[in-house]
């Protein structure tokens, strides 16, 4: 597989002939969706679907999106695609193998009502967890995606996830309200505070996973 990280928690993966697109939402570039085989959808927020580009790529070109079923409500018209993944499911997305994990978006506050959240685990080796820090207990992850900055964690939460989790490699998601004086003091202590390969990739940069 290759992966391609863009802005904020989009991540686009090519795998034999097929293109996977994960959460592309309104802080990425809508140039993930080009030529896309199949959509993962973590949850119904903005920053992570941008329910008009999805719209408009599938007006272009017909593919599935993969998400939980509470997404119906928020992709209008473009819900004819959804197929509704269930915590605990495992299936195939453009040719990918995918297992399903979670079922709730991490508590930004008592008063903001809980959405649905799915992370997903690609091939056995790549873990997107959305807005959670859910641990897959049964998988040896290989690389994590770590959402380093968001209104529903903290440092110290991100960082005993990436230490639960142990994959050999993490790269940075969530990581769109940031300046580059936040990025800089996250990144020194994710890289200080753990025993992994960490990195934040600029967006568009592209490894082999």
């Amino acid at each position: 597989m290759q992966l391609t990280k863009y802005a904020h928690s989009c991540l686009r993966v090519e795998h034999d002939g097929g293109v996977l697109v994960i959460d592309p939402g309104v802080f990425s570039e809508a140039a993930a969706l080009d030529g896309a085989d199949a959509v993962l959808i973590t949850h119904e927020h903005p920053d992570h679907v941008d329910v008009e580009a999805v719209s408009r790529q599938l007006d272009r070109r017909r593919f599935v999106i993969h998400g939980p079923a509470s997404l119906a409500g928020t992709l209008g018209d473009a819900a004819e695609a959804l197929d509704a993944v269930r915590p605990g499911q495992s299936f195939t997305a453009a040719g990918v193998p995918v297992r399903a994990y979670g079922g709730r978006h991490a508590v930004i506050h008592p008063d903001i009502p809980v959405v649905d959240n799915l992370a997903y685990l690609l091939d056995d080796v790549v873990y997107h967890p959305g807005d959670s820090l859910v641990v897959p207990e049964d998988a040896q992850v290989d690389t994590l995606f770590l959402p380093i900055h968001a209104p529903w964690t903290k440092f110290s939460e991100s960082l005993d996830f990436l230490r639960a989790v142990a994959p050999r490699r993490a790269y940075a998601l969530h990581d769109g309200l940031l300046n580059d004086n936040g990025l800089n003091v996250l990144n020194g202590n994710f890289t200080r505070m753990s025993e992994v390969d960490y990195r934040r990739l600029e967006p568009g940069t592209r490894i082999d996973a």
